[in-house]
Protein backbone atom coordinates (compact mmCIF):
# COMPACT_ATOMS: atom_id res chain seq x y z
CA UNK A 1 0.00 0.00 0.00
CA UNK A 2 1.29 3.45 -0.87
CA UNK A 3 2.06 5.49 2.25
CA UNK A 4 1.23 9.17 2.77
CA UNK A 5 4.96 9.89 2.79
CA UNK A 6 5.46 8.25 -0.58
CA UNK A 7 2.50 10.14 -2.03
CA UNK A 8 3.82 13.46 -0.69
CA UNK A 9 7.30 12.82 -2.06
CA UNK A 10 5.87 11.87 -5.43
CA UNK A 11 3.83 15.08 -5.48
CA UNK A 12 6.92 17.18 -4.80
CA UNK A 13 9.11 15.39 -7.33
CA UNK A 14 6.34 15.56 -9.89
CA UNK A 15 6.42 19.38 -9.59
CA UNK A 16 10.22 19.60 -9.62
CA UNK A 17 10.36 21.55 -12.86
CA UNK A 18 7.77 24.09 -11.67
CA UNK A 19 9.42 24.50 -8.27
CA UNK A 20 12.91 24.99 -9.69
CA UNK A 21 11.51 27.37 -12.30
CA UNK A 22 9.88 29.40 -9.52
CA UNK A 23 13.16 29.54 -7.59
CA UNK A 24 15.08 30.72 -10.65
CA UNK A 25 12.42 33.25 -11.60
CA UNK A 26 12.51 34.86 -8.17
CA UNK A 27 16.31 34.80 -8.25
CA UNK A 28 16.38 36.60 -11.58
CA UNK A 29 13.99 39.32 -10.40
CA UNK A 30 15.02 40.27 -6.83
CA UNK A 31 12.67 42.59 -4.93
CA UNK A 32 13.39 44.16 -1.55
CA UNK A 33 11.25 44.36 1.58
CA UNK A 34 7.54 45.07 1.00
CA UNK A 35 8.19 45.51 -2.76
CA UNK A 36 7.91 41.80 -3.63
CA UNK A 37 4.92 42.23 -5.95
CA UNK A 38 6.24 40.06 -8.77
CA UNK A 39 7.39 37.36 -6.37
CA UNK A 40 4.11 37.24 -4.46
CA UNK A 41 2.21 36.98 -7.74
CA UNK A 42 4.42 34.16 -9.03
CA UNK A 43 4.12 32.17 -5.81
CA UNK A 44 0.36 32.59 -5.40
CA UNK A 45 -0.36 31.82 -9.06
CA UNK A 46 1.46 28.49 -8.72
CA UNK A 47 -0.42 27.69 -5.52
CA UNK A 48 -3.75 28.58 -7.14
CA UNK A 49 -2.99 26.27 -10.05
CA UNK A 50 -2.37 23.52 -7.50
CA UNK A 51 -5.83 24.02 -6.03
CA UNK A 52 -5.00 26.09 -2.96
CA UNK A 53 -7.48 28.64 -1.69
CA UNK A 54 -5.39 31.81 -1.89
CA UNK A 55 -6.02 35.08 -0.06
CA UNK A 56 -3.73 37.89 -1.20
CA UNK A 57 -2.84 41.15 0.50
CA UNK A 58 -3.58 39.85 3.99
CA UNK A 59 -2.91 41.71 7.25
CA UNK A 60 -2.80 45.03 5.43
CA UNK A 61 0.39 44.00 3.58
CA UNK A 62 0.16 44.09 -0.20
CA UNK A 63 2.76 41.36 -0.72
CA UNK A 64 1.59 38.98 2.02
CA UNK A 65 -0.73 36.03 1.45
CA UNK A 66 -2.26 32.99 3.11
CA UNK A 67 -3.10 29.89 1.07
CA UNK A 68 -4.82 26.76 2.40
CA UNK A 69 -5.58 23.21 1.31
CA UNK A 70 -7.23 20.31 3.12
CA UNK A 71 -9.73 20.36 5.95
CA UNK A 72 -8.23 18.26 8.74
CA UNK A 73 -8.03 19.32 12.39
CA UNK A 74 -4.21 19.49 12.55
CA UNK A 75 -3.09 22.78 11.03
CA UNK A 76 0.41 22.70 9.53
CA UNK A 77 1.96 26.10 8.78
CA UNK A 78 4.74 26.60 6.25
CA UNK A 79 6.37 30.02 5.84
CA UNK A 80 7.55 31.36 2.48
CA UNK A 81 10.01 34.24 2.32
CA UNK A 82 10.79 35.92 -1.00
CA UNK A 83 12.36 39.31 -0.34
CA UNK A 84 15.90 40.04 -1.52
CA UNK A 85 18.70 42.21 -0.18
CA UNK A 86 19.63 45.63 -1.53
CA UNK A 87 22.57 45.52 -3.93
CA UNK A 88 23.34 41.78 -3.65
CA UNK A 89 19.92 40.36 -4.61
CA UNK A 90 19.07 36.87 -3.37
CA UNK A 91 22.31 36.53 -1.41
CA UNK A 92 20.34 34.98 1.45
CA UNK A 93 18.55 32.50 -0.79
CA UNK A 94 14.96 33.50 -0.15
CA UNK A 95 14.14 32.27 -3.66
CA UNK A 96 15.05 28.79 -2.42
CA UNK A 97 12.96 29.31 0.72
CA UNK A 98 9.88 30.29 -1.25
CA UNK A 99 10.15 27.39 -3.69
CA UNK A 100 10.85 24.79 -0.98
CA UNK A 101 7.92 26.04 1.10
CA UNK A 102 5.60 25.87 -1.90
CA UNK A 103 6.86 22.34 -2.58
CA UNK A 104 6.28 21.32 1.03
CA UNK A 105 2.74 22.70 0.91
CA UNK A 106 2.02 20.85 -2.33
CA UNK A 107 3.36 17.59 -0.88
CA UNK A 108 1.26 17.97 2.26
CA UNK A 109 -1.83 18.96 0.29
CA UNK A 110 -1.62 15.69 -1.63
CA UNK A 111 -2.27 13.77 1.62
CA UNK A 112 -3.91 16.38 3.84
CA UNK A 113 -7.34 14.82 4.04
CA UNK A 114 -5.89 11.32 4.42
CA UNK A 115 -3.78 12.28 7.44
CA UNK A 116 -6.24 14.76 8.96
CA UNK A 117 -4.38 17.98 8.20
CA UNK A 118 -5.01 21.44 6.88
CA UNK A 119 -2.03 22.93 5.10
CA UNK A 120 -1.48 26.67 5.53
CA UNK A 121 1.30 28.37 3.59
CA UNK A 122 1.97 31.94 4.62
CA UNK A 123 3.69 34.37 2.30
CA UNK A 124 5.72 36.52 4.67
CA UNK A 125 7.32 39.62 3.16
CA UNK A 126 10.22 41.72 4.40
CA UNK A 127 12.22 39.30 6.51
CA UNK A 128 15.29 41.44 5.84
CA UNK A 129 14.45 44.09 8.42
CA UNK A 130 10.75 44.79 7.98
CA UNK A 131 9.46 41.97 10.18
CA UNK A 132 6.67 40.73 7.96
CA UNK A 133 6.07 37.61 10.06
CA UNK A 134 5.76 39.70 13.21
CA UNK A 135 3.21 41.99 11.60
CA UNK A 136 1.26 38.97 10.39
CA UNK A 137 1.59 37.25 13.77
CA UNK A 138 0.19 40.28 15.55
CA UNK A 139 -2.63 40.53 13.00
CA UNK A 140 -3.70 36.95 13.65
CA UNK A 141 -2.48 35.19 10.50
CA UNK A 142 -0.77 32.46 12.54
CA UNK A 143 -3.69 31.91 14.91
CA UNK A 144 -4.77 28.29 15.17
CA UNK A 145 -1.63 26.76 13.68
CA UNK A 146 -0.23 23.71 15.45
CA UNK A 147 3.26 24.21 14.00
CA UNK A 148 5.16 26.60 11.74
CA UNK A 149 8.13 25.49 9.62
CA UNK A 150 10.58 26.60 6.94
CA UNK A 151 14.13 25.92 5.79
CA UNK A 152 16.85 28.46 5.03
CA UNK A 153 19.84 28.05 2.64
CA UNK A 154 23.30 27.98 4.22
CA UNK A 155 26.77 26.77 3.20
CA UNK A 156 26.13 23.55 5.18
CA UNK A 157 23.26 21.62 6.71
CA UNK A 158 22.63 22.71 10.31
CA UNK A 159 19.67 21.83 12.48
CA UNK A 160 19.49 25.26 14.04
CA UNK A 161 21.38 28.50 14.46
CA UNK A 162 21.95 30.75 17.42
CA UNK A 163 19.24 33.27 16.68
CA UNK A 164 19.85 36.67 18.22
CA UNK A 165 17.16 39.21 19.08
CA UNK A 166 17.60 42.32 16.93
CA UNK A 167 16.43 45.90 16.52
CA UNK A 168 16.62 47.62 13.11
CA UNK A 169 16.53 51.41 13.18
CA UNK A 170 17.47 54.52 11.22
CA UNK A 171 19.45 57.37 12.74
CA UNK A 172 19.11 60.85 11.20
CA UNK A 173 21.29 63.80 12.15
CA UNK A 174 20.21 67.27 11.09
CA UNK A 175 22.60 70.20 11.14
CA UNK A 176 23.11 73.37 9.11
CA UNK A 177 24.70 73.80 5.68
CA UNK A 178 27.52 76.26 5.19
CA UNK A 179 30.39 76.92 2.80
CA UNK A 180 33.12 74.55 3.93
CA UNK A 181 35.90 77.05 3.18
CA UNK A 182 34.42 80.56 3.40
CA UNK A 183 32.34 80.14 6.56
CA UNK A 184 32.54 76.65 8.10
CA UNK A 185 31.79 78.13 11.52
CA UNK A 186 28.30 78.95 10.26
CA UNK A 187 27.54 75.26 9.79
CA UNK A 188 26.54 72.40 12.05
CA UNK A 189 28.15 69.27 10.67
CA UNK A 190 25.77 66.29 10.75
CA UNK A 191 28.50 64.01 9.37
CA UNK A 192 30.72 64.85 12.33
CA UNK A 193 27.87 63.88 14.64
CA UNK A 194 27.60 60.49 12.94
CA UNK A 195 31.38 60.05 13.10
CA UNK A 196 31.44 60.74 16.83
CA UNK A 197 28.63 58.23 17.36
CA UNK A 198 30.41 55.57 15.32
CA UNK A 199 33.66 56.09 17.22
CA UNK A 200 31.77 55.85 20.51
CA UNK A 201 30.12 52.60 19.38
CA UNK A 202 33.49 51.26 18.29
CA UNK A 203 34.89 51.90 21.75
CA UNK A 204 31.77 50.49 23.39
CA UNK A 205 32.32 47.18 21.58
CA UNK A 206 35.29 46.52 23.88
CA UNK A 207 32.87 46.20 26.80
CA UNK A 208 30.00 44.38 25.11
CA UNK A 209 28.95 41.05 26.56
CA UNK A 210 29.37 37.94 24.38
CA UNK A 211 26.43 37.76 21.98
CA UNK A 212 25.89 41.52 21.88
CA UNK A 213 26.52 43.07 18.45
CA UNK A 214 26.15 46.48 16.80
CA UNK A 215 26.56 47.21 13.10
CA UNK A 216 25.38 49.82 10.67
CA UNK A 217 25.94 51.71 7.45
CA UNK A 218 25.66 55.36 6.44
CA UNK A 219 23.10 55.60 3.64
CA UNK A 220 23.14 59.38 3.14
CA UNK A 221 26.20 61.42 4.05
CA UNK A 222 26.23 64.82 2.38
CA UNK A 223 25.97 66.34 -1.08
CA UNK A 224 29.38 67.88 -1.86
CA UNK A 225 32.77 68.21 -0.25
CA UNK A 226 32.53 71.99 -0.03
CA UNK A 227 29.14 72.01 1.71
CA UNK A 228 28.95 71.32 5.44
CA UNK A 229 26.57 68.33 5.48
CA UNK A 230 23.29 69.08 7.21
CA UNK A 231 21.53 65.74 6.63
CA UNK A 232 23.12 62.38 7.40
CA UNK A 233 21.27 59.07 7.74
CA UNK A 234 22.49 55.68 8.96
CA UNK A 235 20.78 52.33 9.29
CA UNK A 236 21.84 50.32 12.32
CA UNK A 237 21.18 46.99 14.02
CA UNK A 238 21.62 45.96 17.65
CA UNK A 239 21.62 42.24 18.42
CA UNK A 240 21.66 40.28 21.66
CA UNK A 241 20.85 36.84 22.99
CA UNK A 242 17.37 37.74 24.20
CA UNK A 243 14.95 40.64 24.55
CA UNK A 244 16.01 41.98 27.96
CA UNK A 245 19.66 42.05 26.97
CA UNK A 246 18.72 43.75 23.71
CA UNK A 247 16.89 46.52 25.55
CA UNK A 248 19.94 47.17 27.73
CA UNK A 249 22.25 47.20 24.71
CA UNK A 250 19.98 49.52 22.78
CA UNK A 251 20.05 52.07 25.62
CA UNK A 252 23.85 52.11 25.60
CA UNK A 253 23.99 52.51 21.82
CA UNK A 254 21.41 55.29 21.83
CA UNK A 255 23.64 57.16 24.28
CA UNK A 256 26.39 57.07 21.66
CA UNK A 257 24.09 58.72 19.12
CA UNK A 258 23.04 61.36 21.65
CA UNK A 259 26.74 62.03 22.27
CA UNK A 260 27.21 62.84 18.60
CA UNK A 261 24.39 65.34 18.71
CA UNK A 262 25.59 66.89 21.96
CA UNK A 263 29.14 67.34 20.72
CA UNK A 264 28.20 69.00 17.42
CA UNK A 265 24.92 70.78 18.10
CA UNK A 266 23.07 68.67 15.54
CA UNK A 267 19.72 67.13 16.32
CA UNK A 268 19.24 63.37 16.23
CA UNK A 269 16.18 61.26 15.42
CA UNK A 270 15.94 57.47 15.80
CA UNK A 271 13.18 55.68 13.88
CA UNK A 272 12.35 51.96 13.94
CA UNK A 273 12.60 50.18 10.58
CA UNK A 274 10.36 47.38 11.81
CA UNK A 275 9.33 45.56 14.99
CA UNK A 276 12.02 43.97 17.18
CA UNK A 277 12.99 40.38 16.35
CA UNK A 278 13.20 38.01 19.31
CA UNK A 279 15.53 35.12 20.06
CA UNK A 280 14.27 31.73 18.83
CA UNK A 281 13.23 28.52 20.55
CA UNK A 282 13.20 25.60 18.10
CA UNK A 283 10.85 22.75 18.92
CA UNK A 284 12.96 19.64 19.68
CA UNK A 285 10.36 17.14 18.47
CA UNK A 286 9.97 18.89 15.14
CA UNK A 287 13.74 19.15 14.77
CA UNK A 288 14.18 15.43 15.41
CA UNK A 289 11.54 14.60 12.79
CA UNK A 290 13.05 16.97 10.25
CA UNK A 291 16.54 15.58 10.86
CA UNK A 292 15.40 12.01 10.32
CA UNK A 293 13.76 12.83 7.01
CA UNK A 294 16.59 15.09 5.81
CA UNK A 295 19.17 12.40 6.59
CA UNK A 296 17.07 9.90 4.62
CA UNK A 297 17.58 12.22 1.64
CA UNK A 298 21.36 12.12 2.12
CA UNK A 299 21.75 15.26 4.22
CA UNK A 300 24.31 15.27 7.04
CA UNK A 301 24.33 17.28 10.24
CA UNK A 302 27.86 16.29 11.25
CA UNK A 303 28.82 19.96 11.59
CA UNK A 304 26.44 20.25 14.52
CA UNK A 305 28.65 17.85 16.47
CA UNK A 306 31.92 19.83 16.24
CA UNK A 307 31.24 23.39 15.12
CA UNK A 308 29.58 26.25 17.00
CA UNK A 309 26.15 27.24 15.78
CA UNK A 310 26.11 30.03 13.20
CA UNK A 311 24.68 33.33 14.40
CA UNK A 312 21.68 34.83 12.61
CA UNK A 313 18.51 36.81 13.26
CA UNK A 314 15.07 36.17 11.77
CA UNK A 315 11.48 37.20 12.32
CA UNK A 316 10.65 33.48 12.40
CA UNK A 317 11.99 33.71 15.96
CA UNK A 318 8.96 35.71 17.10
CA UNK A 319 6.70 33.02 15.68
CA UNK A 320 8.65 30.37 17.59
CA UNK A 321 7.79 31.96 20.93
CA UNK A 322 4.09 31.46 20.26
CA UNK A 323 3.90 28.37 18.04
CA UNK A 324 6.11 25.25 17.94
CA UNK A 325 8.50 26.09 15.09
CA UNK A 326 11.67 25.12 13.27
CA UNK A 327 14.02 27.03 10.97
CA UNK A 328 16.76 24.54 9.99
CA UNK A 329 19.53 25.56 7.62
CA UNK A 330 19.72 23.56 4.39
CA UNK A 331 23.12 23.27 2.79
CA UNK A 332 24.03 24.30 -0.73
CA UNK A 333 27.39 24.35 -2.48
CA UNK A 334 28.21 27.99 -1.77
CA UNK A 335 31.59 27.81 -3.55
CA UNK A 336 33.41 29.08 -0.48
CA UNK A 337 31.09 32.03 0.09
CA UNK A 338 28.76 32.87 2.96
CA UNK A 339 25.29 34.40 3.08
CA UNK A 340 24.98 38.04 1.99
CA UNK A 341 27.92 37.78 -0.43
CA UNK A 342 27.44 38.09 -4.21
CA UNK A 343 28.88 34.62 -4.74
CA UNK A 344 26.27 33.17 -2.39
CA UNK A 345 23.59 34.84 -4.50
CA UNK A 346 25.06 33.14 -7.57
CA UNK A 347 25.07 29.80 -5.74
CA UNK A 348 21.34 30.09 -5.03
CA UNK A 349 20.49 29.38 -8.67
CA UNK A 350 22.66 26.31 -9.20
CA UNK A 351 22.01 22.58 -9.29
CA UNK A 352 22.93 22.38 -5.60
CA UNK A 353 20.34 25.01 -4.71
CA UNK A 354 17.78 23.26 -6.90
CA UNK A 355 18.39 20.06 -4.94
CA UNK A 356 17.89 22.04 -1.72
CA UNK A 357 14.51 23.22 -2.99
CA UNK A 358 13.32 19.64 -3.43
CA UNK A 359 15.03 18.17 -0.36
CA UNK A 360 13.73 20.98 1.83
CA UNK A 361 10.22 20.56 0.46
CA UNK A 362 10.22 16.80 1.04
CA UNK A 363 11.76 16.96 4.54
CA UNK A 364 9.25 19.60 5.63
CA UNK A 365 6.32 17.72 4.09
CA UNK A 366 7.37 14.50 5.84
CA UNK A 367 7.74 16.39 9.14
CA UNK A 368 4.23 17.78 8.68
CA UNK A 369 2.88 14.26 8.09
CA UNK A 370 4.53 13.15 11.33
CA UNK A 371 2.81 15.97 13.20
CA UNK A 372 -0.56 14.98 11.77
CA UNK A 373 -0.21 11.24 12.36
CA UNK A 374 1.89 10.92 15.53
CA UNK A 375 -0.10 11.76 18.65
CA UNK A 376 3.00 11.46 20.84
CA UNK A 377 4.84 14.04 18.71
CA UNK A 378 1.87 16.38 18.89
CA UNK A 379 1.62 15.87 22.63
CA UNK A 380 5.22 16.99 23.06
CA UNK A 381 4.99 20.09 20.90
CA UNK A 382 5.83 23.36 22.57
CA UNK A 383 8.48 22.00 24.96
CA UNK A 384 10.57 24.98 26.00
CA UNK A 385 8.04 27.67 25.16
CA UNK A 386 7.78 28.42 28.87
CA UNK A 387 11.25 29.92 28.47
CA UNK A 388 9.97 32.41 25.92
CA UNK A 389 10.70 36.05 26.52
CA UNK A 390 8.21 38.48 24.97
CA UNK A 391 9.62 40.94 22.44
CA UNK A 392 9.72 44.62 23.18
Amino acid sequence: MTTPGAIAQSAVRGRAEALVSLSHDLHAHPETAFEEHRAATAVTELLAREGFDVERGVCGLETAFVATAGSGPVRIGVCAEYDALPSVGHACGHNVIAASSVGAAIGLAAVADDVGATVVILGTPAEEGGGGKILMLDAGAFDGLDVAMMVHPWPSDRLEATCLAVDHFDVTYTGTEAHASAAPWRGVNAADAMTIAQVAIGLLRQQLAPGDQVHGVVVAGGAAANIIPAHVVGRFMCRSVEADRLRALRARVEACFVAGATATGATVLLEEVGPPYSHMISDPGLLASYRRHAEALGRSFAADDHEPRPTISTDMANVSLRIPSIHPLIGIDAMGSVNHQPNFAAACATASADRAVLDGAIALAMTGIDVATDADLRGGLGAGLSRAQPGR
